[in-house]
């Protein structure tokens, strides 16, 4: 025998769809991102571009007490509109990164302080995560408000590979995540990278996509080749310039610690700038942006610019 239909029986079914697609979770613009062939995020899809921007005197001291009609902001050379202007000490999410592969023997112990050093000056709401790399990527702790290092960190020894591009990569995406506006990635590492599965300018991306500012502490050792020092000092100046972070070159002793002192003073004197490109185009291309003052006696730091989602249009 067959089953008897109700004739409300399809608008039942209908309504059940409808209530499911209305209650499914839908990300949000500023959500979504491309994905490549390999699977990793490297473009934010976002209407809305945020820049935090440090900015020094001469001296190179922080400048406090600027207003929105101080900058002039443009894109490609059109300027642009500021949606939003803060001077707020905002808590950030940090990224620690250690560089444990073969070329760091008798430097793990350094890099090991630098980073408890960093996570001794964080303020009480910023959270830090550790990660280690070598061969491979593994996070020591999670974002955490914890001011103490885990207890792995202090049994790791220098082997293997590195992968500083995929950690980077790495830590972009997982500050993805956060909450938190003002973003950075702390890199303590010589910048040799002999195995990763993409390129600098990939994980480059990938943290400009993150609004993540890259700190690059150079760990190279006086015993490897100049040719190995300055093409490691070179990766990791790029990371740093273009990110609008600093790159600070082979520190020890109370030059490091006064160095990640100084990063975590810059973190929390920021100012955070929102605006809407004018170009809607979704075009892939890597779009320039351009920060002045009206005070040119200060200087402006931020990202050098970013790269839109393709439109599959």
């Amino acid at each position: 025998m067959r089953p008897v239909h109700s004739p409300h029986h399809g608008q039942h079914i209908l309504s059940l769809i409808l209530l499911f697609l209305l209650l499914t979770p839908v990300a949000s613009p500023a959500q979504q991102a491309q994905e490549d062939e390999d699977g990793d995020v490297v473009r934010v899809n976002t209407d809305l571009v945020i820049l935090n921007v440090t900015v020094v005197d001469g001296a190179g001291r922080y400048v406090h007490g600027l207003r929105g009609s101080d900058f002039k902001l443009f894109e490609d050379g059109q300027e642009q509109t500021i949606a939003s202007f803060s001077t707020e000490e905002t808590p950030f999410a940090a990224a620690v990164l250690l560089d444990t592969s073969g070329s760091m023997e008798n430097r793990i112990s350094v890099a090991r302080s630098a980073a408890i050093r960093f996570l001794d000056g964080l303020r009480s709401d910023d959270v830090a995560a550790v990660y280690h790399f070598n061969s491979k990527i593994e996070q020591v702790q999670e974002f955490s408000f914890s001011r103490d290092l885990a207890d792995m960190a202090f049994g790791l020894k220098a082997k293997g590979l590195t992968v500083l591009n995929d950690a980077v990569l790495r830590a972009a995406r997982d500050l993805a995540g956060r909450s938190e506006n003002r973003r950075a990635i702390v890199v303590l590492s010589d910048g040799g990278d002999t195995n990763s599965r993409v390129s600098l300018d990939k994980a480059l991306n990938t943290a400009l996509a993150a609004n993540a500012t890259i700190y690059t502490v150079d760990m190279s050792s006086p015993t490897s080749t100049p040719s190995d020092r300055m093409k490691g000092a070179a990766a990791l100046k790029s990371m740093a310039l273009k990110s609008g972070g600093r790159y600070i070159e082979s520190p020890g002793g109370q030059a490091l610690r006064e160095a990640f002192a100084s990063i975590v003073e810059e973190l929390s004197n920021q100012y955070t700038i929102t605006y809407r490109p004018t170009n809607r185009a979704r075009d892939g291309r890597w779009r320039t942006i351009d920060l002045k003052l009206s005070k040119p006696e200060l200087t402006a730091r931020t990202r050098k610019g970013y790269k839109t989602v393709k439109s599959d249009k």
